[in-house]
């Protein structure tokens, strides 16, 4: 299991903006910190919904067929490449804030797990990054489920760490709006260089 290139590379996507982010941003503004509080903790819990089910079925894919895995690995780089070119042709958008109206914390922790339940770019995000790192000669499902939950747990912090500085974040609209530009362009350079470095790298099963 590549373990310190997983780091490098989770963390670096961890701290990019995503509709997550967002969400747990504009939870925070629109009813205080501990409903941002709260939906992290629900987005988190969708997240984790993923991870097992991302390791059950890739699990399945490598034990089936060792060339079947290799073409999903070189299809997940190019996925990650995609997802890369896509954000930075994207226009920039404001994050919509006032859309949310205040509703509690036990309805932000459900409403959060649901929201990244179904969210079905976490879902192709994980069966495109975590292949990537994976060692077919080590149990797979721990391999999965363990570089999932990392994965999990450095989207949470970047989340909690948005939620204390939202209200800081929505002071200034043109501060705000370089700050998504710059992280935007970030975002998409740091998906192309993960996809092409993984698609260049050697396979070996």
């Amino acid at each position: 299991m590549s373990l310190i290139p997983f780091m490098i590379a989770a963390t670096l996507l961890a701290v990019t903006p995503g509709p997550g982010l967002a969400y747990v941003v504009a939870r925070t503004v629109s009813g205080g910190r501990s409903e941002g509080l709260a939906s992290c903790i629900g987005t988190s819990l969708g997240g984790l919904v993923h991870v097992l089910a991302s390791a059950l079925g890739l699990s399945l894919i490598i034990a089936e067929s060792a060339m079947a895995f290799n073409l999903l690995k070189y299809i997940g780089a190019a996925y990650l490449v995609y997802l890369g070119i896509r954000i930075l042709r994207s226009k920039d958008k404001h994050v919509a804030i006032s859309s949310i109206s205040p509703q509690g914390c036990r309805r932000a922790l459900c409403e959060g797990i649901v929201v990244e339940t179904l969210n079905v770019k976490t879902a192709l995000f994980f069966l495109a990054f975590l292949p990537q790192f994976v060692s077919p000669y080590e149990p797979l499902v721990a391999q999965f489920v363990l570089l999932g939950c990392i994965c999990v747990t450095l989207n949470t912090l970047v989340d909690i760490a948005a939620v204390f500085a939202a209200n800081g974040l929505m002071k200034s609209d043109i501060a705000r709006t370089a700050r998504a530009k710059l992280m935007s362009r970030l975002s998409g350079v740091t998906m192309i260089g993960i996809g092409a470095f993984l698609a260049l790298t050697r396979r070996q099963i």
